[in-house]
């Protein structure tokens, strides 16, 4: 019990160090494109609290409870846009780097493309253990989770590891959006969920 509580203790810390110079609570966080600021809209979501209740549509316009996601570790991979080439990047190694996690997690892309450009693109790339959903219609999993930019309403690039609680346990939210996230600390991450 007492490693337990050490252990999440530790990974707490290690998420306030992922926000660095940063707000919380629904004050502005910013990031920068190319170095040049951007402004983050809405309350930022935090390690150690529920994503918010919400439903997306996936590549068949079907509507996906966010909460249907309980029961199993989830890893969620927050992209501007796939059809640039660091969402194309992340989205890939997701797919091809999991080790084995999509047989047992629940591997998510969320970006503003419309389902229509999710759906090709994972075609083209013949990706199927990601389900994609799609934030076009309101953005409203970019502004209950403070990752919609102001500026030119996409996301901000980001990667989420809910636990099967669906409890947010590790969030990274990259402060330069031309750069991936740490994709392999994420699914390490994941990783250990299922051995506690």
């Amino acid at each position: 019990m007492f490693q337990k509580t050490l252990f999440v203790k530790n990974f707490i810390l290690a998420g306030l160090l992922i926000f660095t110079g940063t707000s919380w609570g629904g004050q502005v966080f910013s990031i920068t494109l190319n170095g040049n600021p951007l402004t983050l809209m809405g309350k930022m979501a935090e390690v150690g609290k529920a994503l918010p209740v919400l439903s997306l549509p996936d590549l068949g316009l079907n509507m996906i409870d966010l909460q249907s996601f309980k029961g199993k570790v989830t890893i969620l991979s927050v992209v501007p846009s796939l059809d640039t080439p660091t969402c194309d990047k992340q989205t890939h190694f997701l797919s091809e780097e999991n080790k084995g996690l999509d047989k047992t997690a629940k591997l998510v892309t969320i970006s503003r493309d419309l389902p229509f450009a999710q759906k090709r693109f994972s075609k083209e790339a013949k990706i199927e253990n990601i389900l994609f959903l799609s934030d076009y219609r309101d953005a409203l999993f970019g502004k209950s989770t403070g990752l919609l930019i102001e500026e030119n309403r996409l996301l901000a690039r980001a990667i989420i590891v809910l636990d099967r609680t669906g409890i947010i346990r590790y969030m990274e939210v990259v402060p330069e959006l031309a750069q991936l996230p740490k994709m392999e600390k994420a699914l390490e991450f994941a990783r250990s969920l299922k051995t506690h």
